[in-house]
């Protein structure tokens, strides 16, 4: 097929060559414009091949011959080298035929070569070689959309009326610092407007788009948007008469020294092939009316995912931000864990979950290139993607003041073949979207503070638990200032015991974020002192009913022997916990309880006590999973029971999950605590002694110890563990008053001696010992003779504690 209407940017002749099947050769899709500038091109070249489309194939960069340089080229291989220049009448002087070859798809897909060739003297200039670039990009996009039309071709051709290089196109370029635009008569051909009325401001270019692609437009036209890579994008005008064309824009920039942006290099071509549906039009329209009323990175979220699931029926969609070198998810549907790939799964824990970009090297190159990348069923991704979109997944990065701020991400399960016009709606889509989270952004100022405040108040991870595993999930309201005054913890205590604590501080400000961090700041440092139970209680609601605050709390708290399953709680104004039973039977725990902390100065709270079989989950809750302006309390907690029941118990971190799926839209926050107990599979033998103040205390602390260790078996660590012994009752008893007590436990690797006193005072090694002294070597013996010691306060005194490894050896099973 000859074409003589072909001419761009000096060139004459344009042919295309698409990467054939098995990727072994190149063939000759379609040539236009004068043939007679060359001629001979072979319709089939070997990509190992002498050729200047191979050799810029392989290398993945463009090859650019000025006539001087053609020349020694086809000499350098007369024989092998595709296409002669015209040397008969008429034809074009060889001195002044120059060439070039540009890969097509570079970066993405290894598509094939446009090769272009035209009479000019001086070789393509670095401008004309930088818009005939962007030129085989528009060529690239049209062979994308033949391939997806008609896929399996070994070599894909145009349909009957479609070329694919668009003919009707022209260049423009743009000055920066001016705002003035040179623009090649076809562009303004294709817009309507005469060349002699053209006053050379970009305005006048901009005013015959259509309103709704406007913004986009602007997105890559305005000096303070602008990304040195290259942009592209499908949009509308509408010619004098009315008629509604779509046009392809790619543009790139140029930047001086400094990096400043100094001139945009574009190409505009026809773009009929990528016009979308009447449906799709109106995709575009709603979403964008939309998305200008929306305020919340969640709203501008829940909208994308409004607009693109249902219309594209896809079977999921995903949106992250992209902060540093992470991806914060802000929405995942569907909700589910179990419809995402482990690496969301295992990241979507909290209200802020997020994935690292490294771990998909896909992803991170689209957001490098900054291009919507479409992939087709059976791509070779990366599990963390592919398993979003087995049957095809769309990339979509998201512009937004010349960088990328985000991505979405849209899949299928089924086979999906994207046609060209899905190209064009989620370009113009991603344009939207990232402007809009910009937008959020700059409106959502106090909601990221109060989510600053939120991360730093919670724990971000818990305790790993001798006999069992916990875990926790918080959400925040979705309405209003989202921070409020639920707070969770695991607190590990001596003994095996840990302490499993949820609360809820009224309201929902920073105020009651605040009192939230100083309660549960306090009822660790009460719990870690040795406090019982009721103890703890009542110290944080003296504490609160001191502070200058209106502001009350509820809080649960609960004290549980990991060895045992003896659980100790105590209720103050909160729900009760649920309790799931080893055969899959749920119930609400009726225990006593108190009134919220902060109400009455010396309010007594109950202890109540239940035992717990290995196998059994205890879930911790605050109210708003269970109650809601449309939701009972009562049918919320036999909800979560029907959960309870119907769930694994082997993966409490799921369990957690699917209590929190229905929990969409939150009247307040929601915390969620489940601990679940195993049981220790050995249990340590402990016993204590209370050291007689008697001119031989330590003596006789030594003869108690020498004894249990050897009932215990322990022969090999008993010179160390009595010379320990010694040194702390001599400390004890020597430089403290009151009760002295030892506690001696051992567990299945090392044996822990401990001394209780009356003292707050804690031990100090000295800096520096005169050995000729008569004392202070104590905590040096201490610490040669163990592998660990340390000083823990207790209510009323302190503990000091050394552990000594043990050897292997058989275990006892008897306990004192």
């Amino acid at each position: 097929m000859t074409r003589q209407s072909f001419a761009f940017c000096g060139a004459e002749l344009a042919a295309v060559y698409v990467l054939a099947e098995g990727g072994r050769e190149l063939h000759l899709a379609e040539m236009t414009g004068d043939r007679s500038v060359l001629y001979g091109l072979p319709a089939i070249l070997a990509v190992e091949g002498h050729s200047p489309a191979a050799d810029a194939f392989r290398a993945g960069a463009s090859l650019w011959l000025s006539p001087k340089e053609l020349a020694a080229y086809i000499e350098s291989d007369p024989h092998h080298f595709p296409g002669r220049i015209m040397r008969h009448t008429g034809g074009a002087s060889p001195a002044k035929v120059s060439l070039g070859a540009v890969p097509l798809g570079r970066g993405t897909k290894e598509l094939g070569c446009l090769v272009v060739a035209g009479e000019v003297p001086d070789g393509f200039s670095p401008d004309r070689r930088a818009l005939l670039e962007l030129y085989a990009d528009q060529v690239a996009a049209s062979l994308e959309s033949v391939a997806a039309h008609a896929p399996g071709r070994a070599a894909p051709r145009p349909q009957l009326g479609q070329s694919l290089v668009p003919l009707r196109g022209g260049a423009f370029i743009l000055e920066l610092a001016t705002g003035r635009m040179e623009a090649h008569e076809h562009v303004l051909e294709l817009l309507g407007i005469a060349p002699g009325h053209f006053d050379g401001r970009v305005e006048s270019l901009l005013a015959c788009a259509v309103p709704d692609d406007i913004p986009a437009l602007m997105a890559v036209v305005e000096p303070d948007r602008l990304s040195a890579t290259a942009q592209q994008l499908a949009f509308r005008i509408r010619r004098p008469g009315g008629e509604l064309r779509w046009l392809g824009l790619r543009c790139r920039v140029d930047v001086d020294a400094e990096g400043t942006p100094e001139r945009v290099l574009g190409v505009v071509a026809d773009a009929a092939y990528l016009r979308p549906s009447e449906d799709d039009v109106s995709i575009v329209q709603r979403l964008s009316a939309t998305l200008a009323r929306a305020r919340t990175i969640k709203d501008v979220s829940q909208l994308v995912v409004d607009s693109l699931r249902d219309p594209l029926r896809a079977s999921r969609v995903a949106l992250a931000e992209l902060e540093s070198d992470r991806l914060v998810v802000t929405l995942l549907d569907p909700p589910e864990p179990d419809a995402w790939p482990d690496l969301w799964r295992s990241e979507w824990r909290s209200e802020w979950p997020d994935a690292p970009v490294h771990a998909l090297p896909t992803l991170q190159s689209a957001l490098r290139e900054g291009h919507v990348s479409l992939w087709p069923p059976g791509a070779d991704l990366e599990p963390g993607l592919g398993g979003i979109g087995p049957g095809g997944l769309a990339v979509l990065p998201l512009p937004s003041d010349g960088r990328m701020v985000g991505v979405c991400l849209v899949g299928w399960d089924e086979d999906h073949r994207f046609g060209p016009e899905e190209r064009s709606l989620l370009t113009a889509t991603a344009g939207l979207t990232g402007q809009a989270l910009m937008r959020a952004h700059a409106l959502d100022a106090g909601h990221e503070l109060a989510t600053m405040l939120q991360r730093s108040l919670l724990p971000r991870k818990l305790p790993e638990l001798p006999g069992g595993e916990a875990v926790a999930r918080y959400l925040p309201a979705t309405a209003g200032l989202e921070v409020g005054g639920d707070w969770y913890d695991v607190i590990p205590l001596r003994d095996g015991h840990v302490a499993l604590v949820i609360g809820d501080v009224q309201g929902h400000s920073a105020g009651a974020a605040t009192i939230m961090g100083q309660m549960r700041t306090a009822v660790r440092a009460y719990a870690v002192e040795g406090h019982p139970p009721d103890v703890v209680m009542a110290r944080a609601n003296r504490l609160l009913v001191g502070m200058e605050t209106d502001l009350f709390a509820t809080c649960l708290y609960a004290d549980l022997d990991m060895e045992e399953g003896i659980a100790r709680l105590v209720r103050a104004g909160h729900l009760p916990p649920v309790i799931r039973y080893p055969d899959g039977g749920t119930e609400v725990m009726d225990i006593a309880g108190g009134p919220p902390l902060g109400v009455l100065p010396d309010e007594e709270f109950p202890l109540n006590e239940a035992g717990l079989a290995p196998g059994t989950l205890l879930i911790l809750l605050t109210d708003g999973l269970v109650e809601s302006s449309t939701l009972h309390v009562d049918d919320g907690m036999r909800r979560v029971c029907d959960v309870l029941a119907a769930a694994d118990p082997a993966e409490p971190g799921r369990v957690a999950d699917e209590l929190l799926v229905s929990a969409s839209r939150r009247d307040d926050d929601v915390a969620v605590l489940i601990l679940r107990y195993d049981g220790t599979r050995m249990r340590p033998l402990r016993t204590h002694w209370t050291v007689w103040r008697l001119p031989n205390a330590v003596l006789h602390a030594r003869r108690y110890t020498a004894r249990t260790l050897r009932s215990w078996g322990v022969v090999e660590e008993l010179d160390a563990a009595l010379l320990v012994v010694s040194e702390l009752v001599t400390n004890a008893v020597a430089h403290t008053q009151g009760e002295v007590r030892l506690e001696l436990t051992l567990s299945a690797d090392r044996l822990r001696i401990a001394v209780n006193d009356a003292s707050p005072r804690s031990p100090v090694k000295p800096a520096a010992m005169d050995w000729e002294a008569t004392g202070g070597r104590g905590l040096l013996i201490v610490e040669a003779s163990s592998a660990t010691w340390g000083s823990v306060p207790l209510s009323g005194g302190k503990q000091v504690w050394a552990e000594i490894p043990l050897a292997p050896r058989e275990r006892l099973h008897s306990s004192w």
